[in-house]
Parts: C-alpha cells; sequence; structure tokens
C-alpha cells in the first residue's frame, strides 16, 4: 500500500526556534519537535520527495530512505529548497541528474541558486546534479498517479499534490476554485495553519479549520505548524477529525 511520510511539519523557523525560550512542559513532547515542512511519497515502484528544506538530510536518515524517483518542489522559499544540496547522494549514487518538477519560473531560482549543479567541475568532484522539468498537472512517478495543482500562497503560486483520496497543501493563502475541483472525496488531506493570527501567506488555524470544514475529507491533518501550537496542550480542543501533523507521521494513500 503506497504511504506518505510527513518528514516534517514544522514552519520556516523549524520549532523550537532559534533564540526562544520555552517551557518544560512543551520541550518535554517530542512532536514539538518540528522540522521545515516536506513530505515523502512511497510508491509501488521508488519514493517521491516533495521539497528539500534546510532539514532533508536529517529527515531522509530517519527515514532510510536510501533513493528517489524525482523531486516535486511545491515553491521556492527557502524552507523549501535549501536543502536540495543533499540529493547529490541520489546523483551520485545512480550517475544520473535528480529528477525535479517545477514551474517555469522556480526553475530559474534553482539554477541562480545552485548555479554550480548544472556547470562543468573536474572528474572525481561530485555535486548535485538536477535534470528540470516543467511540473505536469499529471505524473506518473514511483508507480504513483499524481495530480498537481496550484493554490495562492500570499503573491505567489505553490503546488498542491493528490494521490487516490490523499491531498497535500502545505503553504496555501487561498485556494482557487479550479484547485477546489481536486479536493472533493479525499479520506486525508495535509493542511497548513501556520499560527493563530491571521498571515498573508498561510491559513491561520481558524482559517484552516474553515476549510476543513468546507473540504470535508475524513481525516485533516495541519502542518507547517509554528510554535504557537502544542500537540498535549492544544490537539484535544480541534474538531472532530482534525489533528495536528508530526514529523514521521505515517499516512496510507
Amino acid at each position: 500500500m503506497p504511504s506518505a511520510v510527513i518528514l516534517g511539519s514544522g514552519t520556516s523557523t523549524g520549532v523550537p526556534m532559534v533564540g526562544r525560550e520555552y517551557s518544560t512542559e512543551f520541550l518535554a513532547d517530542p512532536k514539538n519537535y518540528r522540522t521545515r515542512s516536506s513530505l515523502l511519497l512511497e510508491g509501488p515502484e521508488g519514493n517521491v520527495l516533495i521539497d528539500a528544506g534546510p532539514d532533508i538530510r536529517h529527515q531522509l536518515l530517519r527515514e532510510d530512505v536510501k533513493s528517489i524517483e524525482g523531486v516535486i518542489i511545491t515553491h521556492t522559499h527557502a524552507d523549501h529548497i535549501m536543502g536540495m544540496d543533499d540529493l547529490r547522494a541520489f546523483s551520485m549514487t545512480a550517475r544520473s541528474p535528480v529528477e525535479v518538477y517545477t514551474a517555469p519560473n522556480y526553475q530559474e531560482d534553482i539554477r541562480r541558486i545552485f548555479n554550480y549543479a548544472f556547470g562543468e567541475f573536474p572528474k572525481g568532484v561530485w555535486v548535485p546534479r538536477f535534470s528540470l522539468n516543467d511540473l505536469p498537472s499529471h505524473l506518473s512517478l514511483g508507480g504513483l498517479n499524481i495530480t498537481t495543482f496550484w493554490v495562492d500562497h500570499g503573491p505567489l503560486k505553490a503546488a498542491g499534490i493528490r494521490v487516490n483520496n490523499f491531498a497535500y497543501l502545505t503553504d496555501v493563502s487561498e485556494i482557487p476554485p479550479a484547485a477546489k475541483e481536486h479536493l472533493t472525496g479525499l479520506d486525508t488531506l495535509v493542511l497548513d495553519a501556520v499560527r493563530l493570527r491571521p498571515h498573508p501567506n498561510h491559513f491561520h488555524l481558524s482559517k484552516a479549520l474553515e476549510q476543513a470544514a468546507e473540504i470535508g475529507a475524513k481525516q485533516t491533518w495541519l502542518t507547517h505548524l509554528s510554535d504557537d501550537f502544542s500537540h498535549d496542550r492544544d490537539e484535544p480542543d480541534l474538531p472532530n477529525r482534525v489533528k495536528f501533523a508530526f514529523d514521521g507521521l505515517r499516512i496510507q494513500v
């Protein structure tokens, strides 16, 4: 059975955040340790990675991931791409570039930030190698049929993902009508809920809960969580069929 693994459930700073004081109770709960948002799809023919933020090396080692068939980059904010250099191990092992799928403008960002990955190097010097591809609306990778669509992330667009009756929207401030058409009949929805206060580029908790109720998935997991939330303290107050995601959460898709 294909699975989705929440590699990271945290916001762009990670949780705990550097330089901030936390209560003993907050730090005692391992679910309150959140690395930057990313997802692994485990298909019958291989793994598909969604985003590669600064914590990706730790996340992939934790889940014992030995190979990937490709990477989908939802958008190129730092917390979603700044671990792409760590994907060099996959290109070294396979002796071929890592297949990366994203929007054309985000491909330009990757070429600019990781320009060395596309240059010539002396024999024996290994850098990551990427093959950049436009993200299609339907993609077959790892034996999975993946549907992609675009949602608003403030002034930008971020890719949403659907596989079977599972959907993943990690960075979203509005869901356009065309995207909502892909969110019917879901067993599981993973949805952005960055903090308690409204945010210009993300759903905050109230808006996420409103959208979760409208979409009506059998189970909704909230992700991209800041330190506004503590699992033990706040999760009991969530509506039925809504929970906080956590690093390492495994979901059948």
